[in-house]
């Protein structure tokens, strides 16, 4: 455990009071079910029977106040609807796994037997999930302000990146609709795969008489948006 307490102070910048905590935050639920190793602390205290869940909801408010107040700082003439728009681009699930990657976090994620062999460390629901249970661990361990600057730090340029905040796909799809004088658009999952850890969703968004199109991703949300952007893309070419 101290290896993995070693790279996480490296990755974090902040060298952990409490241990437990950190592994709780990189451990899956699948994690010791069977045969798992437990672990225990400096304090003698058990490691195990602990997931990262808790901690990811905790961290996943955390991400949004950090965030939410660097967008309020850096674009003070922006409307509170800008301001979402970016937050909402800023906090996504396949956002969040991307900077674990580059933090190095999929090897450091405990997972049990099964979770592993489905590739659960390359899972964008896992590992999203893990990188906000850590900035969960750092707020409890070390405060607001190192998490908030641990998070800035992570986020770096993207937050400055996009000079228009980008419009949410599927609100651009129901004004498209509005404005052509169409019903609102529809969303239908029409295929769900993987294991319940690593799940993938295909969505169809359509409007009626018009069209439709069809999307992937690692969340049914995270579908519809694919969905609503190639759908608009599709009648703004004229497809």
């Amino acid at each position: 455990m101290q290896e993995e307490i070693a790279v996480l102070a490296a990755i974090t910048g902040h060298q952990p009071r409490d241990e437990a905590l950190f592994i709780e935050a990189l451990t899956h639920g699948s994690h010791g079910a069977k045969g798992g190793s437990k672990g225990v602390n400096k304090g003698g205290g058990s490691l195990a029977g602990k997931d990262y869940q808790r901690l990811e909801f905790l961290g996943d408010r955390v991400l949004g106040l950090a965030i939410a107040t660097e967008l309020y700082r850096r674009f003070p003439r922006e409307s509170e609807g800008a301001l979402s728009s970016r937050l909402n681009a800023l906090v996504t699930g396949s956002l969040c796994a991307e900077i674990a990657r580059e933090l190095g976090l999929p090897p450091l994620v405990r997972l049990g037997k099964q979770a592993r062999d489905d590739g659960g460390r390359d899972s964008d629901n896992i590992l999203g999930d893990v990188l906000e249970a850590l900035i969960g661990a750092l707020y409890i361990d070390a405060g607001i302000d190192v998490a908030v600057a641990f998070v800035i730090r992570c986020w770096g340029d993207r937050i400055g990146a996009v000079q228009v905040a980008p419009k949410h796909p599927k609100s651009a799809l129901m004004e498209w609709a509005a404005a052509n004088k169409r019903k609102p658009p529809e969303y239908r999952v029409v295929w769900r795969d993987g294991p319940d850890h690593a799940p993938r969703y295909t969505v169809e968004a359509s409007i009626d008489l018009i069209g439709s199109a069809s999307a992937e991703g690692t969340s049914k949300q995270e579908a519809e948006r694919a969905a609503a952007a190639a759908l608009l893309t599709k009648l703004e070419n004229g497809v």
